[in-house]
């Protein structure tokens, strides 16, 4: 490896060329990436509310659909206004009271419920449904017609709406976290290292290799924009410490070796060791969110692993060769670092560590309950900016309309009109249901099919189901209408064994059942492999144990006050949160115990050798997680997307408490357990 490092060093500029050119296909990349903004679609695809969405496509042409409320408006200006939806490039079909009527059926003939359905005071509604799935590009598009189209009187609500105006608020905001996130981490990099100009090398190096990671998210073919928005903070917070241990192995081998290319190339060599399990640990954590049944996960894991080993690359052999380069630059902007001296935290510590022992313990029990009962929410919309059309687009039919949700209901062709009447008797009678809107229902029970024009009725027939819209009074991902699914499930299962309920309520309700199973799924897989890594590492028994214990209760402590201060977190919060702060929090817990372990090698004594490891990690930690806190408290202050930016600071409390965890409370479980340490681990037998 030696050989290899000197190669590098020797060969820097061509090294720098090289890793700049592929910025370029990085580049082209991140444009031809598409990106996802519909969260459920990242469900199973073995789902019935799954399976519904492709056969409401394949059989009807209808894949999103949304509810438009126009206020003011004559019956001609709302046929006027249907008529000019309907030309709209990916508008399937639009269901609407003078749609329905086309001036074939007297308005008189249609029952007086079905018209007050349609029209409240000087409102209407009109249902549109588009050929193409809720976050398609051509959906997104059409919603934008739409609302160009309709003006002013008109109001879009639905899902697709929701989705189109979370893509304009997160692509507009987008380079605004980059740039708050990149400055702020250089500012308190500048403050707390030995370099004005050392902080810049650092980002930049960084900065690429986050170009090469969201470039080579090309061949996954698209990524949400959850990933999209964090990927690139989340990478530069968590490889940051690779590029402060690189330097700081750098100046330590400048004091022994008086050739920098050979001091550069053994700081390589001894970094790459030294951070390879705590990388290898860190890509475990992102990998086990893969196993989500939830496929965000997957594309969150894939994404942020790549980071891990593309910031890694970065660190070993973009960064020295940029240093080498500059090194005369970074001396001239050398300064005394403005962070206090901390080697005093190892004299605190090793002092009172029966008290921070005790601390340790009577934390655990509140932190851990309060991480258990988190309480989450699954219904996006009900948090973005309220100033956004779609919300308030939602708001108005619900205040209009009383109407919170529709559910879609796919029945067999083969059902006779009676049993389909009883089956809509008996769902109009489930709570919160406001109206079931079918054939029958249109025509009443005494009208025949064959009134109806043959285009208005293969919008809710096809050869093999029928098409029903079901009205709810309640809101999306709660307890009322998840009891309510469950009674119409019911019902249809009785009339239809094959029907099904499908819509944003339902697969919310299935979001809830997977995200509840995945928590514990990717808890168990991401805790397992840091074990068998931190085992195969450190060549101990105990130290995997107590290191897993140490950065669970840090990742409690963050969890926990969100219980304790009523604060309701997005559903994926705890699984994300969890698995990025277990990933900052084990590199730290890696460093200071590698240092422990070296010193009771060298035959320290426990209260000197960790002691020492404190004193000689506490600046790299505290420069690095006070970097990550920068890096993302400042994006989730500015982001009104509450789920990037719930996130965002809770990732940045996370990278405070990790900090504090390890540097004040692994120490006094060191200290107490050195004995235990030192007898279940390999390399540590000879040790007195």
């Amino acid at each position: 490896m030696k050989r290899v490092t000197m190669w590098l060093v020797r060969h820097r500029i061509l090294v720098i060329i090289l890793c700049l050119a592929l910025v370029v296909p990085s580049v082209l990349g991140m444009a031809a990436t598409k990106t996802k903004y519909d969260l459920l679609y990242y469900l199973p695809q073995d789902l019935d509310t799954v399976k519904g969405q492709t056969i409401l496509l394949d059989d009807f042409g209808k894949g999103a659909f949304s509810l438009l409320v126009t206020e003011g408006m004559s019956v001609q200006e709302q046929a006027d206004l249907e008529n000019r939806v309907k030309e709209i490039p990916h508008v399937d079909s639009v269901i609407g009271y003078a749609s329905l009527t086309k001036g074939q059926i007297p308005v008189e003939i249609i029952p007086e419920d079905l018209r007050e359905r349609f029209n409240r005071g000087n409102c209407m509604l009109t249902a549109v449904f588009f050929d193409e799935g809720s976050s398609s590009e051509e959906t997104m598009e059409a919603i934008e017609k739409v609302r160009a189209a309709a003006g002013e009187k008109c109001f879009v609500s639905g899902l697709s709406a929701v989705v189109t105006d979370t893509r304009n608020l997160v692509e507009s905001q987008e380079a605004i976290y980059i740039a708050i996130a990149v400055g702020l981490c250089a500012l308190v990099l500048m403050i707390t290292m030995d370099s004005f100009l050392l902080p810049l090398i650092f980002l930049a190096c960084i900065g690429v290799s986050v170009l090469w990671n969201m470039g080579s998210n090309y061949f996954l073919g698209e990524i949400s924009y959850i990933t999209k928005a964090v990927a690139a903070v989340l990478q530069l917070g968590v490889t940051l410490d690779y590029s402060i241990f690189l330097w700081h192995s750098y100046s330590e081998q400048k004091a022994l070796n008086p050739d920098k290319d050979e001091a550069m190339a053994e700081a390589i060599r001894l970094t790459f060791t030294s951070i390879l399990g705590s990388s290898l640990t860190t890509i475990a954590g992102f990998v086990s969110i893969c196993f989500m049944s939830f496929t965000l996960g997957k594309d969150l894991g894939i994404v942020m692993s790549k980071g891990v080993i593309l910031g890694l690359l970065g660190t070993v052999v973009l960064l020295p060769c940029v240093i080498r380069v500059l090194d005369g630059a970074i001396s001239r902007t050398s300064h005394k670092p403005l962070l206090p001296n901390v080697e005093w935290i190892g004299r605190f510590v090793t002092k009172h560590y029966r008290v921070l022992a005790v601390i340790l313990v009577v934390l655990a029990v509140p932190a851990f309950w309060g991480y258990s009962q988190a309480n989450v929410y699954y219904d996006m919309s009900r948090v973005m900016p309220k100033d956004l059309p779609s919300v308030i687009a939602n708001n108005k039919l619900e205040e209009t309309f009383d109407m919170s949700t529709t559910h879609l209901l796919l029945v067999d062709a083969d059902v006779s009109q009676t049993d389909v009447r009883n089956m809509t008797e008996e769902m109009e009678q489930v709570d919160g249901v406001k109206d079931v809107f079918g054939i029958d229902s249109l025509l009443g029970a005494d009208i025949p099919e064959s009134i109806l024009p043959q285009d208005v009725l293969s919008m809710v027939r096809s050869d093999r189901y029928q098409l029903m819209l079901i009205n709810s009074a309640y809101v999306i991902s709660s307890d009322e209408v998840n009891a309510q699914i469950d009674a119409l499930n019911t019902i249809l299962k009785k009339y239809d064994k094959g029907g099904m309920l499908i819509g944003e309520a339902p697969c919310t309700k299935d979001l809830i059942a997977c995200t509840d199973h995945d928590f514990t799924v990717v808890s168990l897989i991401s805790i397992a492999a840091i074990f068998v890594i931190i085992l195969l590492v450190q060549k101990s028994f105990s130290l995997p144990v107590l290191l897993v214990a140490v950065i669970e209760l840090a990742i409690a402590a963050n969890l926990c006050i969100p219980y304790y201060t009523g604060m309701k977190l997005p559903f994926v919060g705890p699984i994300l949160i969890s698995t990025i702060q277990l990933g900052a929090t084990v590199d730290y817990a890696i460093l200071l115990t590698t240092r422990y372990k070296q010193n009771r090698l060298s035959g320290m004594d426990r209260k000197e050798a960790v002691g020492n490891a404190v004193a000689s990690a506490a600046r790299s930690i505290l420069v690095s997680g006070l970097g990550f806190f920068a890096a993302t408290y400042g994006v989730g202050l500015y982001s009104n997307v509450d789920l990037i930016s719930t996130m965002c600071r809770l990732i940045a409390r996370g990278a405070l408490l990790s900090v504090a965890v390890v540097l004040l409370l692994l120490p006094a479980v060191l200290m107490l357990l050195d004995k235990l340490i030192v007898h279940t681990t390999l390399d540590m037998k000879t040790v007195r």
